[in-house]
């Protein structure tokens, strides 16, 4: 699937925690369903096999709807299920090295918390960064924080997408308004929802 930042504006990060009651490919066909228009799939403390089976089912769900399957971390799960990309985290495989490794056409996001950081990753050849915690998370409650100063910055230094991410819910959404994102990235004010077609139906009606 080739790649365009239309496709980062409502992202949605997968998480199993509050699923009341469904399993997590009917929450992801509801996201999408409500707007999503990307989604990641983060499971941790699985192997490569369990997580290759279950990259498969949502990348079923998400091509359905020709809405791109973003793998956390590892972009060998992601080539062998099938998925668009890859998004790693600032200590994990190096862009450049999954980049000799994948197709031109295979997506790869990178986590950013500084310019210098952002900058290399687009030198790299990273497609869009993910930013954040933009306010405080409820998944990742050590995550750096960074503000809408330093969201606006890491923006301009840098001529790809960028991904917001971090506590963002539809009350702070607001705050972040004109920093230079293209999209959002949204896990818990999705995924923990009792209703969550209706929840990403609202995040784009304010995005």
């Amino acid at each position: 699937m080739k790649f365009n930042k239309d496709m980062l504006k409502l992202y949605a990060v997968t998480d199993r925690t509050h699923l009341n009651g469904i399993s997590l490919t009917e929450a992801v066909e509801q996201a999408i369903n409500g707007g999503v228009t990307c989604v990641q799939l983060r499971e941790k403390n699985i192997n490569f096999e369990e997580y290759v089976t279950r990259a498969v089912e949502i990348r079923e769900v998400c091509h359905k709807y020709n809405v791109p399957l973003i793998i956390n971390d590892d972009y060998k799960v992601a080539l062998e299920s099938g998925a668009d990309g890859v998004h790693v985290g600032i200590e994990d495989t190096e862009v450049s090295e999954i980049r000799k490794n994948v197709g031109k056409d295979f997506i790869i996001g990178a986590t950013a918390k500084t310019v210098e950081q952002a900058q290399k990753a687009q030198a790299d050849g990273a497609d869009y960064l993910g930013v954040g915690a933009v306010f405080p998370s409820p998944t990742k409650t050590n995550a750096i924080r960074i503000t809408p100063e330093k969201l606006t910055e890491i923006c301009s230094s840098v001529s790809i997408s960028v991904v917001a991410i971090g506590g963002i819910s539809l009350e702070n959404l607001h705050i972040i308004k004109g920093c230079g994102q293209s999209g959002i990235a949204v896990v818990s004010a999705l995924f923990s929802q009792s209703d969550i077609k209706l929840s990403a139906e609202r995040f784009r009606e304010e995005l």
